[in-house]
């Protein structure tokens, strides 16, 4: 067996059509489908400052790697340290080596100087799930911190096994206007303390990601957050790698879904009023944002 388009020892099969790729022919492959979503949803714009959230994982690096490379834009690199012991500081050295060997700025904001306490005191205290209130207090930080930058973009990692996910984990626990703010683009409603997130990963698989970010050498082993096993997500995941390995094309069909719905969710739920957290004057859906919230839990 050959690549499709060469006579190289293939690497990667494409789950619909078949299709053999070698290493070469698969990142052109991937490369062009990541250019084509941020053509076709118009994710940037010249002279774009792109604040992109960094792990140290395959997802945030192969997006900081692509961008970087798109000229005409500015890219910084902002990590969150939420002081995980054992795990964040071995991505976090992954990642400012790789900042380092590509000349990219990189940010890094924490837990404990933010929030006066890391995650790992701050588990104890929960009577939610860990990834529930780390998901809230990271993506105000994120945003929080593309602000102060000046960013006019914050880019993440998130591919399409993630947008499934999360539009599957809305339908179940009946939190569809939260699915309204999911898409390529995410948001609906504009106020100028929110930075425009994008997902140049959007359509690309988590098996794709990951076979890109090895063949580019970014990655040599995978490390997952402790916390992850037990979130509500990672049951979700399971489920839908099962329905995928027994129904191929899954995962897609739900994106499509979704994408379908989107328009009608956005008019539904657009008028949601918008208010500013009484604490830090962050922009909220209720008087206490949720970051607020989790914090005086803790307190």
């Amino acid at each position: 067996m050959s690549c499709k388009n060469c006579t190289e020892a293939p690497v990667f099969e494409l789950s619909e059509s078949k299709r053999t790729l070698c290493r070469s022919c698969f990142i052109r492959y991937f490369e062009k489908r990541v250019h084509k979503i941020i053509r076709t949803y118009q994710l940037l714009e010249k002279e774009d400052h792109v604040g992109v959230a960094v792990s140290g994982g395959k997802d945030s690096l192969t997006v900081l790697h692509l961008l970087s490379h798109i000229p005409l834009i500015h890219v910084t690199a902002i990590a969150i340290d939420e002081g995980i012991a054992g795990y964040r500081e071995k991505t976090l050295e992954t990642l400012k080596q790789f900042c380092d060997e590509r000349n990219i700025t990189l940010h890094i904001k924490s837990y404990k100087e933010t929030y006066g306490k890391d995650l790992d005191t701050i588990v104890p205290l929960l009577k939610t799930k860990p990834c529930s209130a780390c998901g809230v207090m990271r993506r105000d930080l994120l945003n929080k911190t593309a602000l102060e930058l000046g960013c006019t973009k914050l880019a993440t990692g998130h591919n399409s096994d993630d947008e499934a996910q999360s539009f599957m984990m809305n339908l179940f626990k009946n939190t569809l206007q939260t699915s309204a703010r999911l898409g390529p683009v995410t948001g609906i409603l504009d106020d100028d303390k929110f930075i425009t997130r994008i997902k140049p990963l959007y359509f690309v698989s988590e098996k794709e990601v990951a076979t890109y970010a090895f063949l580019k050498g970014f990655l040599d082993t995978f490390t997952e957050c402790p916390y992850a096993s037990v979130s509500y997500r990672a049951h979700v995941r399971d489920l839908l790698n099962d329905f995928e390995a027994q129904f191929p094309g899954t995962k897609k069909n739900i994106i499509k879904c979704f994408l379908h719905m989107k328009p009608l969710l956005q008019e539904t739920y657009k008028k949601q009023p918008l208010y500013y957290c009484q604490k830090c004057q962050a922009p909220t859906s209720q008087d206490i944002c949720r970051t607020c919230h989790t914090l005086s839990v803790v307190q």
